[in-house]
């Protein structure tokens, strides 16, 4: 059996005291009232026969035996706490959602506090993934796949299938304007993955002098995004993936088009999990949340 222990709530006040030697900033942090901090703090001398403060008119110190006693029951009290957050994190249905890396950075992130607000019982864990479309592993629940929705044994919905959009920083527009098409010859084009978005804005274009072999290819999109962003010149990334960079005023679009995105968003899971309580939050919210944002 347990010998006898002194009240939880005195135990935290007297932390909590010690830690800022404050009655004042201990009752801020535990929201109470300072009165009631004292009042813990007595309790709990009181309960060990031993006085823990020197209480002066300005100022609190701890006494001798107050320091040693702090210095034991702190860390006790933080692995309590731990101890405590760990089992109700295990207890809270959690989702992981694995997302490609621009679309994580430049839509997802910016708008998960609406589904944080709307399922806070839900634990979200955000997981990258290092190419646009990426196998279903045993730890994801839900994925956003890039690409033409021809995956197999997945539950497949279409979130987006915007356009495709030329984009460059203002500044360098300013110094070198792109009125017309032909202007495009002048600046140098910024690639992402291979240089197909380019040949087919060329051919769109019927702009059959551009040298599309010019220009540096990049393995991320986020990363063709920033190089435009610094004005290194032109790229073609997908109207969901720029609307962000648009908006802050970072980037323009150049000479609007109709040249629609051969690839699309989906939202994508587990057959066998269709029913999920989870997954159907985050897949009814993702899809609604991109049809009030497009």
């Amino acid at each position: 059996m347990f010998k006898r222990l002194p009240p939880l709530n005195s135990l935290k006040a007297f932390e909590r005291a010690a830690q800022n030697l404050s009655f004042t900033k201990a009752a801020e942090e535990l929201y109470v009232t300072q009165a009631a901090i004292s009042h813990q703090v007595k309790l709990l001398e009181d309960f060990l026969g031993v006085e823990l403060f020197v209480r002066k008119n300005r100022a609190l110190e701890l006494t001798e035996q107050g320091e040693r006693y702090y210095a034991e029951i702190s860390p006790l009290l933080y692995q309590i706490s731990e101890a405590t957050q760990k089992l109700m994190r295990q207890n809270r249905p959690h989702l992981t959602v694995c997302v490609p890396q621009t679309f994580a950075n430049y839509w997802l992130v910016p708008h998960l506090s609406s589904f944080n607000a709307q399922y806070p019982n839900i634990d979200v864990r955000i997981k990258a993934a290092d190419h646009d479309e990426d196998l279903l592993t045993g730890d994801t629940d839900i994925a956003v796949y890039y690409g033409e929705g021809k995956w197999k044994n997945v539950n497949v919905e279409a979130l987006s299938n915007q356009r495709l959009v030329m984009l460059a920083s203002p500044k360098l527009l300013q110094a070198s304007p792109i009125l017309h098409k032909n202007d495009l010859l002048t600046h140098n084009l910024i690639h992402i993955y291979t240089r197909e978005n380019w040949k087919a804005m060329a051919e769109h274009l019927s702009l059959t002098e551009l040298n599309i072999q010019q220009g540096v290819v990049f393995s991320h999109t986020f990363m063709g995004l920033q190089a435009a962003i610094h004005g290194q010149g032109i790229v073609i990334a997908n109207r969901v993936l720029a609307q962000q960079e648009i908006e802050n005023g970072n980037l323009q679009i150049v000479l609007p088009t109709t040249l629609n995105d051969p690839k699309a968003f989906f939202v994508v899971n587990d057959i066998k999990n269709n029913n999920d309580p989870t997954i159907c939050a985050f897949r009814e919210w993702i899809l609604a949340t991109m049809e009030e944002n497009e």
